[in-house]
């Protein structure tokens, strides 16, 4: 039985280029990379050198606070380089692909008789472990932790994202393997949130509780769904799982092998044809963006939605979580007196000479131009208006930008992510970075009170 959840703050962004519902195979990368920025928090301590041959599963590097949490290869090959930063931190690992691919087998354990102990020492040695975040702080999940609920976001409604149910369909057995896992280490509920149109892959799995979610993006965020079934309060735990995290999991539960294989989205309106990429976690972008062919000389490549997403180029490699890659005009340009004059072709939370909330259906093709520049806060009201959660968002931000713990716990920074924060980031005509200024309380709180 269903538990509908409606969203009525939020603001849709309709835009060119949604990827078209065909699948191809993309071609196989040459070199293909983990970018540890993915892995927020996390402190890498190397298992391998430059030059070893690893498997598909084999396991690179642990985290130096948790030794048993495993990151392991998405490939077989070799690792050809290790990128440094400043004081040789580590930034990208690099593995040239082997033409055949080998894999690292690991023993399959019996789902039905298995206890929370065997499941969480079997995902941490896997690799699989990362693919689990928690709530507060939005980082990897602490394995010592039990989660009080565990949250899967099946309805997309980020501009341009890939279509949750499309890239599911025929993976019931996976997802019902990863479900039954995961549903042993909490006491709680796993809490799996779809759209209201149509049936769901989610319909017939077991051990979830299924709610239908409606309204404006961002009802399909994890932290709008937490916010409206189960929030957090000071000294709980909840973790999140995005659905095609919970297929690689599955699968290796049956078969005993890291699968890294993903279905992508690419999208956006600098692309020719958009379409959806079946390929790896660390890929080379340019394997498939070039066979859909981009429409101009100047655009923006964003690994990840537009709203969340992080710049990349064709010679980049696609992140650890993401399963949608944006390619839209770049905005350079300066538009005199852009200010003073209506607006027929943009979207705008306001109506002040701004007509798109006329033609809610209509679809934009948007350039990335913040059509301003930076300034001090300016209050307006209009976060609210956008902002579904029950916590006041100005209020935090500010809190977070003068460091003040006590102000940032009262107000709820324990539930967020600096995902929720992207379409207050989106209207805001202060053009202030709201998901890094939250992403730096989070950091500040994690660690002075952890």
């Amino acid at each position: 039985m269903s538990k509908d959840i409606r969203i009525k703050k939020g603001l849709n962004i309709n835009l060119v280029g949604a990827a078209e519902q065909t699948t191809s195979k993309a071609v196989s990368s040459n070199v293909y990379a983990l970018n540890l920025d993915d892995f927020h928090g996390i402190t890498p301590k190397m298992l391998v050198k430059e030059g070893a041959e690893l498997k598909a599963g084999e396991p690179i590097f642990y985290n130096k606070n948790i030794e048993e949490m495993l990151f392991v290869s998405p490939v077989s090959g070799e690792l050809v380089e290790i990128v440094r930063g400043a004081r040789r931190r580590i930034l990208t690992l690099k593995i040239l692909a082997d033409k055949e691919q080998s894999y690292q087998d690991a023993k399959t354990i019996d789902l039905e008789k298995a206890d929370a102990d065997l499941v969480r020492k079997t995902l941490l040695q896997s690799g699989c472990w990362p693919f689990i975040k928690q709530r507060p702080y939005d980082i990897v999940a602490n394995p010592d932790a039990t989660p009080k609920a565990i949250f899967v976001s099946a309805h997309a409604t980020a501009p341009l994202a890939a279509d949750v149910e499309y890239v599911l369909n025929g993976k019931e057995v996976e997802l019902q393997a990863a479900i039954t896992a995961l549903g042993k280490m909490t006491p709680g509920k796993i809490h799996v949130s779809v759209g209201n149109t149509g049936s769901s892959v989610f319909s017939t799995i077991d051990g979830v509780t299924l709610h239908k979610v409606s309204g404006p993006h961002p009802s399909g965020l994890v932290g709008t769904q937490i916010n409206k079934i189960d929030p957090i309060n000071k000294g709980e735990t909840v973790w999140t799982v995005s659905p095609q995290d919970l297929v690689i999991i599955g699968e290796f539960l049956l078969t005993g092998k890291f699968n890294a294989e993903r279905t992508i989205a690419l999208a956006g309106s600098s692309v020719k044809s958009p379409k959806y990429y079946t390929t790896k976690i660390g890929t080379e972008i340019s394997t498939f963006l070039y066979a859909s062919g981009v429409t101009e000389d100047k655009f923006r490549l964003i690994n990840g939605d537009v709203l969340t997403g992080a710049i990349t180029h064709p010679e980049g490699y696609l992140g650890f979580y993401n399963n949608t890659v944006t390619a839209i005009p770049e905005g350079d340009d300066y538009e005199f007196f852009g200010w003073n004059k209506p607006v027929f072709n943009k979207i705008s939370s306001t109506r002040a000479l701004t007509f798109s909330w006329l033609s809610k259906n209509k679809k934009y093709d948007l350039d990335t131009n913040t059509n301003g520049e930076h300034r001090a806060f300016v209050v307006t009201g209009r976060y609210e208006e956008v902002f579904p959660l029950d916590i006041y968002p100005l209020q935090l931000l500010k809190a977070c930008m003068v460091k003040d713990l006590d102000e940032m716990e009262q107000l709820g920074l324990y539930e967020v992510a600096p995902e929720d924060f992207s379409l207050t980031e989106f209207i805001c005509i202060s053009k202030q970075p709201h998901q890094q200024i939250i992403r730096e309380g989070l950091d500040l709180m994690y660690q002075e009170i952890g």
